[in-house]
């Protein structure tokens, strides 16, 4: 593991290409440092000293023999107005690997430095462009896998979860300084917030990071994905499911019992979110051994999913089979799927925990997938204006955080010293301050920039 933290020099000159490997239509190689203008200046055919922030200029990269190695844009950013808040430059080549690799080579000749794993975002962290809740978030915006990640990684990157800290931050320092006062100057009756007031303030807050914390296993489904296995009965139309819900045929369908021997696992999206489908072998009594693992698989992965779906044939409706399968399954995430309905008369309407499809003739899988979607969820606002924890770091930290705050009411109820309320408040505080970058340590900055690509 790089320790990019520790090898950190303000204003040091690094470089790294900054677009993915391979070929391409164009790549760029970014510059970034005290040094990064004199450095790009020494390989480029035209003078840019005198060049204006936030302009783009064409010209020649120069081996060291003055030979054309290739045809470029130049872009210039002056500080603090750029990224990293130290002078950049961001060299616009041919996406070819050779011609980029060469031209990372001249600048690393002319005194740049390689950089590591998320050099640059830590640049921007340290010269306080982002907070440490945004330079997670550039780095959730690239391994984003559906919609609903990309628009949370977003609002991150937009310092929604920064502003709410630092709401709680300013919310619960003055009522610290309440506390202070109180143990400083205990004859003088100084009062500047009633002891009412100062409990609905602090139970609000609770409520608040409580609801945080309890975003985090949402957070968990948009960032992996979800898991969702079908069982059912041979031939109730799992695999014509699964085909339904992700719009190609990818499993196969026959009229044949047993047909699917193993689990088959298919990555798709939809309502935004990223799902892992997977259909399994039939549940039936069998004395084949292969089919008997099957059926095995069949049970593990639904005890690994998040959401199960029950498919029922409607003609044959609830045999002895289905119902001993229902009571083997978790309630909590079991949606029952009669399946088929085109072939079957249906008297009653559905109840809360099930859907009526025919996956043959795509009848009802809209209102399936949006079902699938609430029991995921528990709710059916998973994508309303509300922030979600995706990150286990941000997760432990208000979890703790919680718990001191909890301290704090309890004891100011039970009336004790305002010395020992100080005392767990500063310790929330200093919880809270470790999300957005205050109170870090260094183990926490490598864990988390080491994780990023290489020129971001």
């Amino acid at each position: 593991m790089e320790f990019v933290h520790r090898s950190y020099e303000k204003g040091k000159t690094i470089a790294a290409i900054a677009t993915p490997k391979g070929e391409g239509g164009i790549a760029i190689i970014r510059v970034s440092g005290h040094e990064a203008f004199n450095v790009v200046n020494r390989i480029f055919s035209k003078e840019i000293s005198m060049f204006e922030s936030h302009t783009a200029h064409f010209g020649k990269i120069l081996d060291h023999k003055k030979n054309v190695i290739d045809q470029v844009l130049v872009v210039l950013m002056r500080n603090p107005r750029s990224f990293t808040g130290e002078d950049t430059v961001e060299i616009q080549c041919h996406g070819g690997s050779l011609i980029t690799q060469k031209i990372l080579q001249r600048v690393f000749e002319e005194g740049a430095s390689p950089a590591l794993a998320g050099e640059f975002s830590y640049k921007a962290f340290m010269n306080g462009k982002i907070d440490l809740t945004q330079a997670e978030a550039i780095q959730e915006m690239i391994g984003a896998k559906s919609e609903a990640s990309l628009k949370n990684a977003k609002e991150q990157l937009e310092g929604l979860l920064k502003v709410k800290i630092s709401s709680y931050q300013k919310k619960l320092s003055d009522v610290t300084a309440i506390f202070e006062a109180w143990v400083d100057y205990p004859e003088e009756g100084l009062e500047f917030a009633s002891y009412d007031d100062i409990l609905v303030l602090l139970n609000s807050i609770y409520s608040d990071l409580n609801g945080l914390v309890n975003s985090y296993s949402d957070g968990k489904l948009l960032t992996h994905g979800i898991k969702l296995s079908l069982l059912g009965e041979p031939n109730a139309g799992k695999s014509s499911l699964l085909n339904a819900l992700i719009g190609k045929e990818r499993a196969i369908v026959t009229e044949i019992a047993g047909t699917t021997r193993d689990t088959l696992d298919v990555d798709c999206s939809f309502n935004g979110i990223l799902f892992t489908l997977i259909d399994t072998a039939g549940i039936r009594e069998t004395e084949e051994i292969i089919e008997q693992e099957g059926i095995k698989r069949s049970f593990a992965a639904a005890e690994h999913s998040d959401v199960v779906l029950l498919v029922i044939d409607a003609q044959r409706g609830w045999t002895e089979k289905n119902l001993d399968l229902y009571n083997k399954l978790d309630p909590s995430k079991l949606l029952i799927v009669f399946n088929k309905i085109d072939l079957a008369e249906l008297k009653d309407e559905p109840k809360e925990n099930e859907v009526y499809i025919s996956a043959k003739n795509h009848v009802g899988i809209e209102s399936l997938k949006k079902k699938i979607v609430e029991i995921a969820f528990k709710r059916d606002d998973h994508q309303a204006d509300h922030l979600i924890l995706t990150k286990e770091r941000h997760f432990q930290a208000l979890k703790h955080a919680s718990f001191y705050l909890y301290q704090v009411i309890e004891g100011l109820k039970k009336d004790l010293s305002p010395e020992l309320l100080s005392m767990d408040m500063k310790e929330c505080l200093k919880e809270l301050g470790t999300i957005i970058g205050t109170n870090i340590t260094e183990d926490i900055l490598n864990a988390i920039f080491s994780k990023f690509c290489v020129g971001k």
